[in-house]
């Protein structure tokens, strides 16, 4: 009896398989009761019983395999949503593993990671200097024009003059701007930097890549990570 019930289950899933894969019926003598009561006999699935089991039988009667309820459309769509949401965190795991590769082979060891971060910093730090030596350059360049300034105090500036200064306060403020805009890209690079350490250090230590999720960088300085001080030179 219990090969028998076994043999059934798995005729059963095979026609299901079967009908799945090339969206046709398998042969079969189909059989249901519907909600009312009523048995209903086919030679393909019977529109009464989609909602409720259909025995598919052979010619002498036998149960070939059972055909379960089809899915209503509330239900299509909630199954859809679960495929969709599985779907998207086998990529999402594929592609958190490939990153973390990506990064054990970028940087094989604390020193190397030291040394990027450095050369990322030193390209935000050589434009702050740029931008702190145009603001002085500017200043140097107001300085003569408010001392013209001066000789038209309490009456209208001439247009060029006004002009002047206005374009060189447009500057300056376009540069003040720039700084903070930098001050907050070296904050930037860091707390990444940061975060990419805390992530190596595990996966050196032997932690699966892609078994971490994705890469996470503070938005702010107040949830970032300590800088790392830079290793000791062995030279």
């Amino acid at each position: 009896m219990r090969l028998a019930v076994l043999a059934v289950l798995w005729f059963g899933l095979a026609g299901a398989a079967f009908a799945q894969a090339t969206g046709k019926a398998p042969a079969g003598i189909y059989t249901c009761v519907d909600a009312q009561g009523k048995r209903h006999t086919a030679d393909r699935p019977i529109r009464e019983c989609l909602a409720r089991e259909q025995q598919v039988l052979n010619k002498d009667g036998s149960i070939k395999f059972v055909l379960p309820p089809s899915l209503t459309a509330e239900e299509r769509i909630d199954r859809e949503a679960r495929e969709r949401r599985l779907a998207e965190q086998r990529i999402a795991i594929a592609d958190a593993g490939r990153r973390d590769r990506n990064l054990l082979a970028r940087y094989p060891d604390e020193a190397a990671h030291q040394r990027a971060r450095e050369a990322a910093l030193d390209n935000v730090r050589l434009a702050i200097k740029a931008s702190e030596l145009r603001l002085r350059e500017l200043a140097l360049e107001r300085k003569p024009l408010l001392n013209e300034a001066e000789f038209y105090e309490g009456r209208q500036l001439p247009p060029k003059l006004r002009q002047s200064l206005e374009t060189n306060e447009a500057a300056a403020d376009a540069q003040r701007t720039a700084s903070a805009n930098q001050e907050a890209e070296l904050g930037r690079v860091n707390r990444l930097f940061d975060a990419e350490l805390g992530r190596l250090r595990r996966l050196w230590a032997g932690v699966a890549p892609g078994s971490l999720g994705p890469l996470t960088v503070p938005q702010s300085p107040q949830g970032a990570l300590a800088a790392q001080p830079a290793p000791t030179s062995t030279r």
